[in-house]
């Protein structure tokens, strides 16, 4: 079976002011060392707000949409905007992430990469932040649950920064093991280890500055899956943020484009154990745009790879 991505030209559409690391180049970027790749590729839908409200109040989605500028640049924080095709581009990020849980679950395809922004692992319950405006994860899990009857699934965070905004939405949710690896002290400020959710099923794991791959490649060995194997999920999500890249700008964890490849290809083997090979993976983070490029290369090509098991 083959890997599916998902990706939409209104994703490009979400422009953030000059200068600001989540650019509509590293969608371009990313996109660009994917062709030719062996993929089934399909449109992102919108996501509908029936899904969105598995993870989201109303008042989110009332506030987002009355917020919505015609022109111009609206400024949520301090680093997060909305620009006139800004909502579109969120609502179809999610709209992916659903979407490849339903091709996942019907056996259209084996995997599926979501290559769409704004990302969303920092989008808390009411509160758009950290250049994301939904929780694009959070809210697939969700629908995994509710749409499709499983009882248990995973999600992994790999990206830089930590999580809040799945966290946030997932923190009652026993049935979905996030676990987070984030470099700490750094934005958000949240992930300390004592941070486990209402059910013990969140677990955070900082790293220190300087973090290699080696000792990466320990963690995720020796800690992270054999969390996952004995929770015995049915699918397996992936917050894919690349910002842990060694030449990443906004961060100093040094792992490496090979890193993020055997980190998927494990992943994805785990999978293939322990719920049928079923992986969803979302776009995150990473903001050096030939790193970035690199590593979604080697991340999609280890999800192929899986996916032709």
């Amino acid at each position: 079976m083959t890997t599916a991505l998902l990706t939409h030209p209104d994703c490009h559409g979400h422009i953030n002011p000059e200068g600001h690391p989540e650019q509509v180049a590293r969608l371009h970027e990313v996109l660009k060392a994917l062709h030719g790749k062996d993929l089934l590729r399909k449109e992102a839908p919108l996501a509908d707000d029936a899904s969105l409200l598995l993870c989201h109040p109303q008042a989110h989605l009332d506030a987002l949409n009355a917020a919505a500028p015609d022109t111009g640049t609206l400024q949520l924080d301090a680093d997060t905007y909305m620009t006139p095709g800004s909502l579109t581009a969120a609502y179809r990020a999610a709209g992916g992430a659903v979407r490849a849980v339903d091709m996942v679950m019907g056996g259209e395809a084996a995997n599926v990469f979501v290559a769409c922004r704004p990302p969303g692992h920092h989008a808390e319950t009411e509160r758009p932040m950290g250049f994301c405006l939904f929780g694009n994860v959070a809210v697939a899990a969700r629908h995994a649950l509710e749409v499709h009857g499983l009882k248990r699934v995973a999600i992994v965070d790999f990206d830089v920064h930590h999580g809040n905004g799945t966290q946030d939405l997932l923190w009652d949710e026993g049935r979905a093991l996030f676990i987070s690896t984030h470099q700490m002290p750094l934005y958000p400020g949240t992930g300390a280890q004592h941070e486990r959710g209402a059910h013990g099923q969140i677990t955070n794991i900082p790293l220190s500055a300087g973090t290699d791959g080696g000792l990466y490649r320990k963690i995720l060995t020796n800690r992270i899956i054999p969390l996952i194997e004995a929770f015995e999920p049915e699918m397996l999500f992936l917050s894919a943020g690349f910002d842990a890249h060694k030449d990443d700008p906004l961060a100093s964890i040094d792992l490496s484009t090979e890193d993020f490849g055997w980190i998927t290809q494990e992943l994805a083997a785990l999978a293939g154990r322990v719920c049928g090979g079923r992986v969803v993976s979302c776009l995150e983070g990473g903001y050096n745009l030939p790193a970035l490029a690199a590593s979604a290369a080697a991340h999609v090509d280890a999800l192929i790879a899986a996916g032709a098991r």
